[in-house]
C-alpha cells in the first residue's frame, strides 16, 4: 500500500470488492490519489479497471471496502452527490447526447450547479481550452470526430468544477495524433490543480505523464509505483497478458 508521507490523500479506495452476478470484478482493491497528480490504472481487458472507476464515482456499489474523499467515508453516497462533492466522471464511449450542440452538451455537464453567470463563463473557458470545440459549439454533437467527442465528454465533466476526474479509456479509438492531443490537455488540466484518475489501454503513453501508477490483473493490484519502476518491472507485460 502506497504510504502517507504527511501530505494526506485526496482520494482513497481502501480494499474494494465489487461482483456482478457470481463474477469478481474487484477484489480488494486499494488505491491512494494525492492532489493534483495524475494516476494511471493499467491492466488487461477485464481486469477491473473501468469497475474501478465506477466504484469511485458511485456507479458500482462495492459489497465490501470503501472510498473516501478528503478523510471522509463517502461509500454511502449517491453518485449525483459525489458530484457535488468534486469527483467527476468521463466514461468509457463518451456518453454523448448526439441530439444536443456540443454548447448544450457542455451545460448538461453543468446540472448540478445553480450559478448561471458562471455557468457561462466557465462554459466559455472551457470552449477556449478546446479550440475544435469551439468552432462547433452550435452543432450537433454527433457531428464530432472522435477525437473531439472526447474533448467534448472532459468539458463536459470540467463544467461541474471536479476536483477529481476520473478519464476511462480517453484514447479509444482515436488516432494516435488525436490520443497524443488528448493526453496533451490532459497534462494541462493538472497543471491547473485538478486531480485525475486515468484509465488506459496505451500503457507505453499514459507512462510518459503519470506521477503514481497501479496494475491490475484479475481484479487485484498487482503491482503499483512510480512510472520509470513500473516500466522497468517484468511484470507488466504479464498483468497485459491475463497470466
Amino acid at each position: 500500500m502506497r504510504p502517507d508521507n504527511g501530505s494526506g490523500f485526496v482520494l482513497e479506495g481502501r480494499g474494494l470488492s465489487v461482483r456482478y452476478g457470481a463474477v469478481s470484478a474487484l477484489d480488494g482493491v486499494g488505491i491512494r490519489v494525492r492532489k493534483g497528480e495524475l494516476v494511471a490504472i493499467l491492466g488487461a481487458n477485464g481486469a477491473g479497471k473501468t469497475t474501478l472507476l465506477r466504484a469511485i464515482s458511485g456507479l458500482a456499489k462495492p459489497f465490501a471496502g470503501s472510498v473516501w474523499q478528503d478523510g471522509r467515508d463517502i461509500t454511502a453516497m449517491p453518485a449525483e452527490k459525489r458530484v457535488r462533492h468534486g469527483i467527476a466522471h468521463v466514461p468509457e464511449g463518451r456518453g454523448m447526447f448526439h441530439d444536443l450542440t456540443v454548447r448544450e452538451n457542455l451545460l448538461v455537464g453543468a446540472y448540478v450547479r445553480g450559478d448561471r453567470r458562471q455557468i457561462a463563463q466557465d462554459c466559455g473557458a472551457v470552449l477556449q481550452t478546446f479550440p475544435s470545440l469551439a468552432r462547433r459549439e452550435r452543432q450537433d454533437s454527433s457531428t464530432l470526430s472522435g477525437g473531439e467527442q472526447q474533448m467534448l465528454a472532459i468539458g463536459r465533466a470540467l463544467m461541474a468544477r471536479p476536483q477529481v476526474l476520473l478519464a476511462d479509456e480517453v484514447s479509444l479509438g482515436l488516432a494516435p495524433v488525436i490520443t497524443k492531443q488528448v493526453f496533451a490537455e490532459l497534462v494541462k488540466l493538472r497543471e491547473r490543480g485538478i486531480t485525475l484518475v486515468v484509465v488506459e489501454q496505451n500503457a507505453n503513453l499514459v507512462l510518459r505523464i503519470a506521477d503514481y501508477v497501479y496494475v491490475l490483473q484479475h481484479g487485484r493490484v498487482v503491482l503499483e509505483g512510480a512510472p520509470a519502476d513500473i516500466a522497468a518491472a517484468g511484470g507488466l507485460a504479464q498483468a497485459y497478458l491475463g497470466a
